[in-house]
């Protein structure tokens, strides 16, 4: 076994080791803290590997004896679930679409990586719209559109890099589609929780932006996407009525209304789907993260086409269609997420860090614009050089968290985390602000 005080040196011999300074200790980490496995330290974890992890560490309910035995099986073997089904796979399928999914989404369809649930989301609306305006009428697909928006992050693979603009890196000298894109038009909040004014006229434009893209590219949109909250963006929020009127333009101009849930997604804002908040229906939503299974759910407007991609054999499709062990996995997790009550405890525990933060910006001054729901939470400093810098004092202070945006702090807290534990962090964020904010 490798020492802890290698790990970093052994990686870097064979590739980019650029994460975290710290080495997970998966039998020590516990909770909501991470244990380093080279240092000893423990951090509080409000980062949760990019809001992928939702139960906090070593969770006790995961250590049922029935459980692990299925989840060795699993892991022992690693079927096609596309074409060869186990027991297993259909008892996640159906607690899943039962009791995450909402009872009027009726199709579904799983695969590795939220990327690719991204893409199959695309997939599904093109094939829908191709078949809408006719099959004969599209050049093969190649003159169908997406309109999305400035600041989206919706992966790096092939039709997601279109979409994705955050951090050129990411993208870059990478070919892509010339689709439209629109402006964003982001929620700002003071410090008593009230939008600023202005959002409207942002939104107007938006919606301008919007129509003449339906204009220029006339029965070729197939869809609007957008996460209802764009996270790595910047944790951009958007009002209800924003997102109504994308569902009013989708529905005049017969293009599929698409959210991106896969960071904010399964049971992250104390629903088991933001858009849930909203009260805004979507036709197709993408999920990932804290699932473990990736994967989209669609509604019965797909169905206007009668032979549309969850009915024509292997119109979307992959070797594993996401994995057996994830499965397993999910379905504890759903288990876990309903007896112990976890999007009621987030959706508290969330109410009570925004309130702390408006509290401390208010007190000490540093960071504004403190917004969120459930466990996702963010503030803004001045500029991306002061939020780096005090990203760095929190976890000196041992308190993990991210960036996002141009100068944004973003929380991603566990779905366990207690009102004492959310008190910790606010205190070590205190602890971390500049000498000239704390004095």
């Amino acid at each position: 076994m490798t020492d802890p005080k290698n790990v970093h040196s052994v990686l870097a011999k064979h590739q980019l080791a650029d994460g975290f300074p710290m080495v997970l200790d998966l039998e020590r980490s516990h909770g909501v803290w991470l244990h380093d496995a080279a240092s000893g330290r423990e951090y509080l974890d409000c980062f949760t590997c990019f809001a992928s992890w939702p139960i906090g560490y070593r969770h006790p309910m995961m250590d049922d004896k029935a459980f692990q035995e299925e989840l060795l099986v699993a892991a022992t073997n690693n079927p096609a679930n596309s074409d060869l089904y186990t027991t297993s796979m259909v008892d996640f399928v159906e607690a899943f679409a039962t009791r995450v999914t909402p009872a009027d989404y009726p199709h579904h369809f799983w695969v590795a990586g939220g990327a690719l649930a991204v893409e199959n989301a695309l997939k599904t609306a093109f094939d829908w719209k191709a078949h809408k305006v006719g099959t004969d009428q599209v050049h093969d697909g190649n003159d169908l559109v997406v309109i999305h928006f400035r600041q989206a992050f919706h992966g790096r693979s092939g039709y997601t890099m279109s979409l994705t603009n955050t951090d050129p890196t990411k993208v870059e000298l990478f070919p892509k589609f010339a689709w439209p894109r629109v402006h964003n038009p982001a929620c700002r909040f003071d410090l008593d929780g009230n939008l600023v004014d202005g959002v409207e006229a942002d939104e107007q434009r938006s919606i301008d932006e919007i129509k003449a893209a339906f204009a220029k590219h006339a029965g070729r949109v197939a869809c609007i996407i957008i996460e209802p909250m764009q996270g790595e963006g910047g944790d951009n929020h958007f009002r209800p009525e924003f997102l109504q009127a994308l569902r009013d333009l989708c529905d005049e101009n017969e293009a599929l209304l698409v959210f991106d849930e896969v960071q904010t997604g399964f049971f992250g804002s104390g629903k088991p789907w933001l858009w849930q908040t909203k009260g805004v229906k979507p036709d197709v939503v993408s999920f990932g993260k804290k699932s473990q299974v990736c994967g989209i759910y669609a509604n019965e407007r797909v169905d206007d086409v009668k032979d549309n991609v969850f009915r024509r054999s292997s119109r979307i499709n992959s070797t594993w269609g996401g994995n057996l062990v994830d499965m397993v996995r999910s379905r504890r997790f759903i288990e876990i997420i309903e007896q112990e009550k976890l999007a009621d405890n987030v959706a508290a525990q969330g109410d009570r860090m925004i309130a702390g933060l408006r509290a401390l910006a208010q007190d000490k001054g540093g960071f504004d614009n403190v917004r969120g729901v459930g466990s996702l939470v963010a503030f803004d400093v001045e500029d991306g050089k002061q939020r780096d810098a005090l990203l760095g004092r929190m976890r000196d202070q041992a308190l993990l968290a991210l960036p996002c945006g141009a100068r944004s702090v973003r929380f991603r807290l566990p779905l366990v985390i207690s009102a004492e534990e959310v008190d910790k962090a606010l205190e070590m964020v205190a602890n971390a602000l500049p000498a000239k904010v704390q004095a």
